[in-house]
């Protein structure tokens, strides 16, 4: 399920635990998960040892954050009830919590006094009670909270209904009696569920599902906001990192990567938090972007300089381009596409969660959200999914992969990269047109489900590998095929080493790799073969490369039927005869 922290903020007396009690009543009549942590009953337990000084007051929050944050993590709506004064260490659990909603509860002094039985506020203004929080201590107003509830205007049933409004409009739930986010539905008959598409969902690498995609007012309120704030320019690639992050895809990352998990991901292959991750995945920028203040909200345009996302910048960081390079791509040469995209950029890097408000990823012609891919698969039954990547038109080599996998699976996700590749790869919409026609007439339909993977391709090689099962983990997948020179590019990497580095890693995965030989279709043995399975030579192997396909196709000649299924090679071949006339 997937958790989030109600951050309740204000001066005591405000109304912080009378409302978020009744908001986990709400929720925990619905069914939903729901944890309270309260200013008074966490000092008598959790942080007991702690005083109230500026410094205690620092170790509380920390304290509370991690226990949030846990909370989030394991699909719970966590209600945090705390004067929590200061704005900076709002914004720190924030950060570390990701899934974070603030909401600030006020009400003018004469009401505080009233409400305040103890006497507390009287005998801090009569210099009694050091150290008070709106008296003798300040307490800083939220910048920009995702709600305020000024109760002394409000009852309580109203200030409840509020939150769960907020949740509602931010995707956090749905209606029971609506389709969407946000629908408008009488109040009285709300009954708020969490948005969880299936069960599955809690296996997504990390732990949980990320979704930063605003909804609803969030997202109004959001393009809005965007319009005057610093602008940071996305290259090619970071604006389909962009889109992953947003949908999930990339989980458990909410935004571009810190100096720290950058340095340990290219070193190491880890977060910092020990979690295998592959390949970085960071924001290049220069000139003013290179100089944003700490803490700024820009953002994010894409090619053509519309706004397709948020971002606050937690860190901003220079990188060594050749070290990186030589360990995430094995190699320094400019020749790699990887490389050469790599050299091209900026040399600071931003780092800090994103929010997406425009962007193909999940729509259209670019496929399904990992949430909606669980869905289709539990929908359909399947229990056991295979997924297939690839950036090429599919060949019989290729078919007799996902069928030898459907044998004995569910189901299989063919699951193409739609986003950036290299200008002499067959366009996504041409492969797209093929792979439905390969679908149409030589795979039973209902085993198999087809949807754009909207990433851009970095040739990374065995590292891509490791990172191409992950996604598919996140899209709900149990199984992932790793061919020969799996995200390869030229004669930079072996055969198998892609399969080989996976394997090392397997254990911690969470998704089964399958490593398949390479297929050829061999004329005595009428079929597909590999090594493993055909006697004969080489003589008899119909086995053609990417660069002898594309030129036979670039002058009008069909690849044989051996090699090809003459449908596909058909499309392939209009679709080069378009691009040509054009």
């Amino acid at each position: 399920m997937r958790g989030v922290t109600v951050w309740f903020t204000g001066l005591s007396g405000a109304g912080k635990t009378t409302i978020s009690r009744r908001v986990a009543d709400r929720l925990s009549e619905s069914g939903i998960l729901v944890e309270r942590l309260d200013g008074d009953v966490v000092r008598q337990s959790l942080t007991r040892d702690l005083g109230f000084s500026a410094e205690d007051r620092n170790r509380n929050i920390e304290r509370v954050t991690f226990v949030a944050k846990l909370l989030t993590r394991n699909g719970v709506v966590c209600l945090a009830a705390f004067i929590s004064p200061f704005e900076e260490m709002r914004e720190t659990a924030r950060h570390e919590i990701g899934e974070f909603l603030e909401v600030y509860v006020k009400a003018p002094m004469d009401v505080l006094l009233a409400r305040d039985t103890k006497g507390l506020y009287r005998k801090a203004m009569a210099g009694e009670i050091p150290n008070f929080t709106g008296v003798n201590d300040p307490f800083e107003e939220p910048v920009n909270p995702n709600l305020v509830l000024e109760t002394d205007k409000l009852s309580e049933e109203e200030c409840a209904q509020a939150v769960i409004d907020l949740l509602v409009r931010t995707g956090y739930l749905l209606d029971r009696d609506s389709s969407h986010p946000g629908a408008a539905t009488p109040a009285a008959a709300r009954e708020p569920s969490l948005a969880t598409p299936t069960q599955a969902e809690t296996k997504a690498y990390g732990g949980r599902l990320v979704d930063r995609t605003l909804r609803g007012d969030a997202l109004s309120d959001a393009r809005r906001r965007a319009q005057s704030l610093p602008k940071v320019a996305l290259d090619e690639r970071s604006y389909w990192d962009l889109g992953l992050l947003a949908i999930g895809a990339l989980s458990p990352l909410e935004g571009f990567m810190l100096e720290k998990d950058y340095l340990t991901v290219i070193e190491s292959m880890r977060l910092t938090d020990g979690l295998l991750w592959p390949l970085p995945v960071t924001l290049a920028t220069e000139g003013d972007a290179a100089r944003l203040p700490d803490d700024a909200e820009v953002a994010l345009t894409d090619a053509e300089g519309r706004i397709v996302g948020l971002m606050r910048v937690r860190d901003r960081y220079a990188r060594d381009k050749r070290k990186e390079a030589a360990l995430v791509y094995g190699t320094t040469e400019e020749a790699h596409p990887g490389v050469s995209q790599l050299y091209a950029q900026g040399d600071t890097l931003l780092g800090g969660p994103v929010w997406l408000l425009d962007h193909p990823a999940g729509t259209g012609e670019y496929g399904l959200t990992p949430r909606e891919t669980r869905q289709a698969f539990a929908d359909r039954n399947w229990r056991r999914i295979v997924a297939f990547q690839t950036r090429n038109p599919l060949h019989r080599a290729h078919e007799h992969m996902i069928k030898v996998a459907l044998e004995t699976l569910d189901g299989a996700l063919l699951h193409p990269l739609v986003g950036a590749t290299k200008s002499d790869d067959v366009p996504a919409a041409t492969r797209m047109a093929s792979y439905r026609v390969l679908l149409d007439h030589y795979f039973p339909t209902e085993r198999i489900l087809l949807s754009g993977f909207p990433a851009a391709m970095r040739y990374a090689g065995p590292r891509e590998a490791i990172f191409h099962a992950i996604n598919r983990r996140n899209y709900g997948c149990t199984h992932f095929i790793v061919g020969r020179d799996h995200a390869g590019v030229g004669s930079y990497y072996g055969t198998y080493a892609a399969q080989e580095l996976v394997h090392s890693v397997q254990h911690e995965l969470g998704i089964q790799v399958l490593p398949f030989e390479n297929a050829f279709y061999c004329r005595s043995c009428a079929g597909m073969a590999t090594e493993k399975t055909c006697p004969h030579g080489a003589d008899q192997r119909v086995s053609l490369s990417g660069t002898k396909v594309r030129s036979m196709l670039s002058s009008g000649e069909l690849p044989p039927g051996e090699f090809m299924r003459p449908e596909v090679a058909s499309v392939l071949a209009e679709g080069y005869r378009s691009a040509a006339s054009d």
